[in-house]
């Protein structure tokens, strides 16, 4: 039996990608918008006396994938080398003698800037709702670990105690941050034109503005304020930047499991499928980070498909065609490949394992040198200088033998400031965690009121 992705050459067709969020850029649901857009505008003008309302009628019921053809726009297209021209002479002929006002006063950009509205707002609907899942996972398991104690890191190296549901918080807000940019963002992207050649909507003469607003409620868009003879693609950069944010958070989030998952560190790990799932076909006991880098892997390109947006904002006089060609690839694998990353780390943070003990021995294991901010503290409290104090704790944190606090209930400055049991309580970490559970639920709070409001 044959294959029947053997003939397929983009891995975003069979490998990366949700099915549901690949449809949205198939061919017949592009063709599909720029027939709704055809339909809009015919109907529109009808309404204002422009063309038969029955023609009007006629184009609207030929224009689907029923009456025109993928088949027979290609076909047009490679004689004409012309894709609009090919869907408008393919749905002139379905509609019959009323096509010959199919297209009446518009330009091409006109069609395919407003199906890119469409088709944009629909993606922008799908990553929200990423985002929503990811920040209530994220929530969850910050919730659930708000007073786990974790040794914080800097520079890679030990620092402070944080609780591990603090740094799951953090992660948390930053999502919601994200979300609330797209919420900025929709309304600069579901704009569409119907203005003509170069923007003047001279075609339609003195119903321009007429014709041009009523198109855009039919099809539940803005019209752009001053566009030339395409939508400014200052819009589209910035959608593309965006993204290219949210790849960010996607490889900070997977680079932190990946790292916290390592052997010497080992305090989370992905889900894995223990009947089944293989880490390596050589090292059978390998249980390796795959989808956390897998999305460090994908973020990366996410992130570059932002520069070519950023290039077409520079176009000459009032268009030229070199967008073109690089949107049809840049937009569809950049909003496919950003929801395919959010819903893998969805997948990773639903149902990451803690190893709660684990993190408990790497805070032990600084030998309580991690809570030097807190003596510090409290012994330029008692009247040392501050500099003298870090002094002193640098010097008794040097590597040797015993803990801290054996330096310290050894060390005499300190010893006339505090009682050994005092030195003990100085050098717990549970206040530090304290504080780090009460700041996540204050994290939490805002998180929900965000998902929520």
């Amino acid at each position: 039996m044959t294959d029947d992705t053997s003939s397929l050459f983009c891995p975003l067709e069979f490998r990366y990608g949700r099915e549901t969020v690949r449809a949205l850029f198939s061919r017949g649901a592009r063709l599909e918008r720029a027939l709704r857009v055809e339909a809009a505008l015919a109907g529109a003008e009808a309404d204002l006396g422009m063309i038969p309302k029955d023609s009007a009628a006629a184009i609207a019921a030929a224009a689907d994938l029923h009456h025109v053809s993928l088949d027979r726009v290609d076909t047009l297209e490679r004689s004409l080398r012309h894709d609009v021209m090919a869907i408008t002479r393919a749905l002139a002929e379905a509609a019959g003698p009323a096509g010959r006002w199919v297209h009446f006063g518009a330009t091409s950009a006109d069609i395919t800037d407003t199906a890119l509205a469409l088709e944009l707002s629909e993606s922008v609907g799908v990553l929200r709702e990423d985002l929503t899942h990811l920040a209530r996972a994220l929530a969850d398991l910050a919730r659930h670990h708000r007073a786990t104690p974790e040794i914080g890191r800097t520079h890679g190296q030990h620092g402070v105690p944080i609780s591990f549901g603090y740094k799951i918080a953090v992660a948390a807000a930053e999502v919601v941050r994200h979300r609330q940019r797209l919420d900025e963002l929709r309304p600069r992207l579901a704009v569409g034109k119907m203005a003509g050649a170069v923007g003047t909507g001279a075609g339609f003469g003195t119903h321009a503005a007429e014709v041009e607003a009523a198109v855009m409620r039919r099809l539940g868009l803005a019209a752009d304020e001053a566009p030339t003879q395409i939508v400014g693609r200052d819009r589209i950069a910035e959608f593309t930047n965006f993204l290219a944010l949210v790849a960010g958070t996607a490889e900070r989030l997977a680079t932190e499991v990946r790292n916290l998952q390592r052997t010497e560190i080992a305090e989370v790990a992905e889900p894995f499928d223990e009947g089944h799932q293989v880490g390596s076909s050589t090292m059978a006991q390998k249980r390796n980070p795959m989808l956390s880098e897998n999305v460090t892997s994908l973020a990366r390109l996410i992130r570059a498909f932002a520069l070519p947006p950023l290039e077409n904002m520079v176009q000459w006089h009032e268009r030229d065609l070199a967008n073109s060609a690089n949107e049809r690839i840049v937009l569809p694998h950049a909003i496919v490949l950003t929801d395919d990353v959010l819903g893998k780390l969805v997948e990773v943070f639903s149902g990451l394992r803690v190893d709660a003990a684990r993190m408990a021995e790497g805070i032990a294991r600084s030998g309580g040198s991690a809570m030097t901010e807190n003596l510090l503290l409290a012994l330029t409290s008692k009247g040392l200088g501050r500099a003298e104090a870090h002094e002193l704790l640098r010097t008794l944190t040097r590597p040797g033998s015993g803990t801290l606090v054996e330096r310290a209930n050894a060390d005499p400055t300190v010893r006339a400031h505090f009682a050994p049991q005092e030195i003990v309580a100085l050098l717990d970490p549970a206040g530090y965690v304290g504080a780090a559970a009460l700041k996540t639920d204050r994290v939490l709070a805002g998180v929900d009121r965000a998902l929520n409001g």
